[in-house]
């Protein structure tokens, strides 16, 4: 059973989340006390330029040289900046849609972009600066989210099924459910509101990959920088022994907790295959990482909902639905909001975090105990003016 906390003062916050697919920055806004969800404010994407991206991706590339994330390197010091400049500007652009100032909001939750995570080697870098996006924004902002839980034994994500329970505890039908992110790399939230609507039981981990592969495979064969509405996978053939030889991998049994890094499965098992099968094959590969990940719920959902920029490839959630025993569809049909999850859980966390709640636990990511954490940044000057 995982306690969330008591209620306590409702806070108008900001997420900002950058996710594995590298797409943007989303942004919204959310009033919470870091247990309820009192109301949901607007929420937007601001789409990275092609230029953005191929910074995003070279900072990986630099960080995969990199032993450990101490001495940040003056390249990855200035890509860096270029990124919270656009997270400022994603919040501008927030503030603006809403007719509100920095005054009017209590402070911002602030992930920034995973560049390495290697939970295995006890680190995960995450780039941006928070006293940066503070001063320019004006607002309090909390970041840093990840660190504590990896001092505290932990594998340093996924930190966001607290908030899906949070949110399920209102939203579901049923009484034992999956929440499947499909990211970068995908993700799961088991809940089982059996015992207690408000103490859940929770298990989280990564299922295998996500969009990552897929999108870097698209973008490798066409002028799309993804598998647009899955329309590449659908028309290509998947080579079955493909599959299988990448669910050889050991990962797929090894227990829960446990969290990949956006490149530990790649587009290198389907070279030489036309585009069209090796999206195909990837494709598949997604799904029965999926479909396995199952042997480790103690029982089985009721339903699953899925939410992400996955879920907006028809060939992933027809070829999900076909191996899956229930229902699967999209959180909106909740009447959430799948593509600004994310975001609005690190404007819930960021509240946690002011409050000192748990962000983790040791069924999500194998923590030692419940495990608050996050940095503070206070605004030391005027924020700057957005367009």
């Amino acid at each position: 059973m995982v306690k969330i906390g008591d209620p306590g003062e409702i806070k108008c916050a900001i997420g900002l989340m950058s996710g594995t697919s590298m797409d943007g920055v989303d942004a919204a806004l959310v009033y919470t006390d870091g247990v309820r969800v009192d109301r949901l404010g607007p929420s937007l994407t601001l789409p990275y330029s092609a230029e953005m991206r191929d910074a995003l991706k070279e900072a990986i590339h630099l960080a995969s040289a990199s032993a450990v994330p101490v001495d940040t390197p003056a390249e990855i010091k200035l890509i860096e900046q270029e990124l919270t400049d656009w997270h400022a500007e994603a919040v501008g652009e927030l503030l603006s849609v809403t007719d509100q100032n920095a005054d009017t909001v209590d402070l911002i939750g602030f992930h920034g972009q995973t560049i390495s995570h290697r939970p295995e080697r006890g680190w995960t870098w995450q780039i941006g600066d928070g006293g940066r996006l503070a001063g320019q924004t004006g607002i309090k902002v909390i970041n840093d989210f990840r660190t504590a839980d990896m001092t505290a034994g932990g594998e340093g994500a996924p930190m966001v099924p607290i908030y899906h329970a949070a949110q399920m505890a209102k939203a579901s039908r049923q009484k034992t459910v999956a929440v499947l992110n499909l990211g970068g790399v995908a993700n799961v939230t088991w809940l089982s509101f059996e015992d207690d609507l408000a103490d859940p039981q929770i298990i989280a981990f990564d299922t295998g990959p996500g969009n990552a592969a897929l999108d870097d495979w698209a973008q490798l064969h066409t002028n799309d920088s993804f598998d647009k509405d899955g329309n590449l996978s659908a028309r290509g053939i998947s080579h079955e022994e493909v599959v299988m030889g990448m669910m050889a991998s050991s990962y797929f049994d090894d227990p829960p907790p446990k969290t990949l890094d956006r490149d530990d499965f790649n587009t290198q098992a389907v070279r030489g295959l036309s585009a069209e099968d090796g999206a195909a094959t990837l494709a598949d590969f997604i799904v029965e990482s999926i479909v396995a990940a199952q042997s480790h719920f103690p029982k089985p959902p009721e339903a699953w909902y899925v939410c992400g920029g996955g879920r907006h490839n028809m060939t992933l959630m027809r070829r999900l639905r076909r191996r899956l025993p229930v229902l699967v569809d999209p959180v909106e049909v909740l009447g959430m909001r799948g593509d600004a999850l994310e975001a609005e859980a690190f404007a819930f966390l960021a509240v946690r975090s002011e409050r000192g709640l748990p962000l983790s636990y040791p069924a999500t990511t194998g923590c030692e105990k419940p495990t608050s954490g996050g940095t503070a940044h206070m605004p030391k000057r005027r924020p700057r003016t957005f367009r």
